[in-house]
């Protein structure tokens, strides 16, 4: 618990902003919120963007959001929030354990993988990739696991 006061008196001297953490009634699961509220359009949405259990840090899947189309722009974008997310939440890129790629062609897969080894040179995490219909005009989304 004292390590959850920490992080949030952190995040508001460091960031601008305050971790919600909800401490689950076995004390081990805290179920967090940093994002910059212009990053979360709708905070009432009924999920966390990142859950820690014990000693992982579960994100929520990621997109790239507004700017240049296309999966390789898109992939850049969604790679560089949940390296932001991990950061805000104390790990990092190179802690990172599993993802899942989520995209809307599978012929892309390519082009999407040229991108996500330059967040993983040397770090190689397990990846599930499947093919998806995903919302609007996003092309790619990723939720990942990595130690706290």
């Amino acid at each position: 618990m004292f390590r959850v006061i920490v992080a949030i008196a952190l995040s508001t001297l460091l960031f601008g902003c305050q971790i919600e953490a909800r401490i689950a009634s076995d004390a081990e699961t805290a179920y967090l919120s940093a994002a910059p509220e212009y990053m979360n359009p709708n905070p009432r949405a009924p999920y966390s963007e990142g859950v820690r259990h014990g000693g992982l840090i579960f994100l929520a899947g990621k997109t790239g959001g507004p700017g240049e189309s296309g999966v390789q722009p898109e992939t850049r974008r969604t790679l560089e929030a949940i390296k932001d997310a991990l950061e805000r939440f104390g790990s990092s890129m190179d802690r990172v354990v599993k993802c899942t790629v989520f995209l809307v062609d599978m012929a892309e897969w390519g082009a999407m993988n040229e991108v996500y080894a330059e967040f993983f040179p040397e770090n190689k995490p397990a990846r599930t990739a499947v093919g998806i219909s995903l919302g609007g005009d996003t092309r790619v989304e990723i939720e990942c696991i990595a130690a706290a």
